[in-house]
């Protein structure tokens, strides 16, 4: 699934709207990746953590929270620790902690190309605890140093300006 939480409007930060939009998008891809293919043991209630974990990283940006765990998100969706974890690591395809530093790197990337923040302020920004363990993961993520990346997308920017000129 796309990112979506670069893609909205912050002003509908929480709205029961795009709770409700996320959830068709989510339940729609669900039918078309898990149900009725390979994963025949795909159960109704992991559709339904399946939604609620997209929805508390791209509506409630929970990634953003540093000190956000497997027990914690649990507890917001009112489940069990390892029915969470099966899912995560089944539908998403890696660990939780792997999925919240996707969603950090996503989010820092999008940080990076709106030239805001410094570089030394984005691991505070982006949920991570230490800037050596936000280098390590966007360098994993990305293949190149925060710097480096943002580099490359001011050279892409400043070339797609001259392209329209």
């Amino acid at each position: 699934m796309d990112y979506l939480f670069l893609h909205r409007d912050k002003r509908t930060f929480t709205s029961e709207r795009q709770k409700n939009l996320l959830f068709r998008a989510a339940h729609i891809y669900w039918e078309q990746k898990f149900a009725g293919h390979e994963m025949e043991t795909a159960r109704k209630v992991d559709c339904e953590l399946y939604k609620y974990v997209l929805y508390y990283l791209e509506v409630r940006q929970v990634f953003l929270d540093p000190e956000i765990s497997l027990k914690k998100l649990s507890g917001m969706i009112e489940t069990n620790q390892t029915y969470l974890s099966n899912v995560v690591n089944r539908y998403f395809g890696c660990h939780l902690k792997d999925l919240l530093n996707k969603y950090r790197v996503e989010y820092a990337k999008e940080l990076l190309r709106s030239d805001i923040y410094t570089l030394e302020e984005l691991p505070r920004r982006c949920g991570f605890l230490s800037r050596s363990t936000f280098y390590a993961a966007f360098k994993k993520m990305t293949g190149a140093s925060p710097k480096k990346y943002m580099k490359h997308e001011q050279r892409a920017q400043l070339s797609e300006t001259i392209e329209y000129v």
